[in-house]
């Protein structure tokens, strides 16, 4: 079985065929810029854009930077305040004629890790969190979802962690991998401090070069802390399998 996955960010939107049960991309993954501003009808254009390019017509899985509950917006942190309240679900089925199923962008990346990744052997607390234009999270106990989560809104310093501890705040300061692992690692700690999981994944696009600051931003921490497998790719993997299980 063959679907499409898109992993919709703050600065870019990408997407792969998957396949199923392998969980295998069959191309490379396209990507392309998020249009700003991010409202509904421009995200909708690059869709059908993503689309075209893979001459598609299956099902589709959406990874979406917010809270999404049974398809509806509640919140788009990254993206146009526009898409709050709106149903994403339906405005892509209705623009591209396909069935989709559109679920927050974090949980689409934890799926895929807790599946075919860094916690497919872990049978306790999993917390997955991404570091990027802002910071997700994803967690799962006993393999079970835990949707919408949204970690990287608990205050750090008086502030949303992502201000200071995602991977864009380090481009923004221009701050060195030691200097910004150490931001990370308070983040981490908060979250240890509430979830005690048994296991930390940390993905994102900083995840394929984890050896310059996750040994730093993991030190002192109880939690077994390793980096993603999947890299940058989980999201559209995750995305995929959240439309295959809908089958």
């Amino acid at each position: 079985m063959k679907v499409l996955g898109i992993d919709i960010g703050g600065t870019g939107i990408k997407g792969a065929p998957v396949e199923f049960p392998s969980g295998h991309m069959l191309a490379e993954h396209l990507h392309l810029p998020t249009p700003q501003p991010a409202t509904p009808r421009a995200v909708t254009v690059v869709i059908q854009r993503m689309i075209r390019h893979f001459q598609f017509a299956g099902p589709v899985g959406v990874g979406f930077p917010g809270v999404i509950r049974n398809g509806v917006v509640g919140t788009a942190a990254n993206l146009s305040s526009d898409w709050v309240g709106k149903n994403a679900d339906q405005i892509f089925k209705r623009a591209t004629r396909l069935p989709f199923r559109v679920i927050n962008d974090a949980d689409a990346a934890g799926l895929a890790e807790v599946r075919y990744g860094a916690g497919k052997k872990e049978k306790g607390t999993v917390v997955l969190i991404t570091l990027g234009t802002g910071i997700g999270s994803a967690v799962f106990t006993r393999g079970v979802l835990i949707p919408n989560t949204e970690l990287g809104h608990l205050p750090l310093h008086g502030k949303d962690a992502e201000k200071t501890a995602s991977a864009k705040a380090r481009e923004k300061h221009d701050w060195s991998w030691k200097k910004w692992s150490k931001r990370v690692r308070e983040y981490l700690l908060l979250v240890e401090s509430l979830i005690n999981p048994d296991l930390m994944i940390v993905g994102g696009g900083v995840s394929r070069r984890s050896e310059k600051w996750l040994p730093y931003a993991s030190k002192g921490l109880r939690t077994k802390v390793v980096p993603a497998k999947l890299y940058n790719e989980a999201g559209i993997v995750g995305a995929a399998m959240a439309a295959e299980s809908r089958r």
